[in-house]
């Protein structure tokens, strides 16, 4: 950890060096080195590497869950105090100004997405880190307490937890609603937000028109740029589906969910099922439709 604070320094002091350094700490370094590194880097990052205590027990029994969260409880604590000394003191230095991150390997240990993003939510919550990462598990060694050689974690399982992650971060989301008891694992073949609206059919269809921030940002296909525009655009005449489409909403998904100033689409009868199958079956028919255009550019 003293190297890695050397090199930091040296880019900081001798090569002005100016631009984004993210330093990963040691498990287990001391206070004092933690305290220093985040004078030189920009985000300092403690990587827990397996989501749960009982995961790092079986594949690092050498290694403490303590190592991981004091080195994190120096940072969040050196962040608040140069803060707060800063309002003072104008040439308090600024510390770890982009904060603190973490990461951890997913599918090693047979964790499902409930214990991951609980997880992820519990260090968001206690260290108000700014981003958890999420790497999934690649075999390199045939050892009888990790998941056989060649059964690699999907790509898209990371897709989705990344997917949830945004959700709590940025849509309000509740990390119960998503994953819980019933829905411990996160769908393959939908994103987490249109998983949880087929689920919640009964707080559909939102009327666009009327509703507040906090529900036009659960309607899948509405991102939050999305939203602000929404926003902003109906305090001058009420919005139609072509408004919507103007502002680049994904009709695909949205039309099920919400209701607006047109009539066309109004299909309130279809179960959660259907209305899955169906944009499915339209996302399949996009896809095809993209990959032939870009076929005939080269034909």
């Amino acid at each position: 950890m003293e190297r890695l604070i050397r090199v930091a320094k040296k880019l900081r002091e001798e090569e002005n060096f100016n631009g984004y350094i993210h330093l990963k700490s040691i498990p287990g370094a001391s206070d004092e080195l933690m305290q220093e590194a985040g004078l030189y880097a920009d985000r300092l990052s403690v990587n827990i590497e397996i989501p749960t205590k009982a995961g790092l027990k079986l594949l690092a029994p050498d290694k403490d869950h303590k190592d991981f969260i004091k080195p994190m409880k120096a940072v969040q604590n050196s962040i608040q105090r140069y803060k707060s000394e800063k309002k003072f003191i104008k040439n308090t230095p600024i510390y770890a100004p982009a904060g603190q991150s973490t990461q951890m390997i997913v599918g090693a240990t047979g964790e499902s997405d409930r214990d991951i993003m609980y997880s992820a939510n519990f260090f968001y919550n206690k260290f108000q880190m700014k981003r958890v990462y999420y790497s999934g598990y690649i075999p390199v060694a045939n050892d009888s307490r990790l998941p056989a050689i060649g059964t690699e974690v999907p790509m898209m399982r990371e897709n989705r937890l990344y997917q949830t992650d945004w959700l709590l971060r940025f849509y309000g989301f509740d990390i119960q609603e998503i994953l819980n008891d019933t829905h411990q694992n996160l769908d393959m073949d939908i994103d987490p937000k249109l998983s949880w609206a087929l689920r919640n059919l009964d707080q559909f269809p939102v009327d666009i028109n009327k509703a507040d921030k906090r529900m036009l940002a659960r309607v899948p296909g509405i991102g939050m740029r999305s939203v602000g525009k929404i926003i902003s655009a109906r305090r001058y005449r009420k919005l139609n589906w072509q408004h919507l489409k103007a502002i680049g909403i994904s009709m695909n998904r949205s039309k099920y969910f919400m209701t607006c100033d047109s009539r066309e689409f109004e299909t309130r009868d279809l179960t959660s099922s259907k209305i899955k199958n169906l944009i499915m079956i339209n996302s399949n028919s996009k896809y095809h439709e993209n990959f032939n255009n870009q076929l005939n550019l080269f034909s």
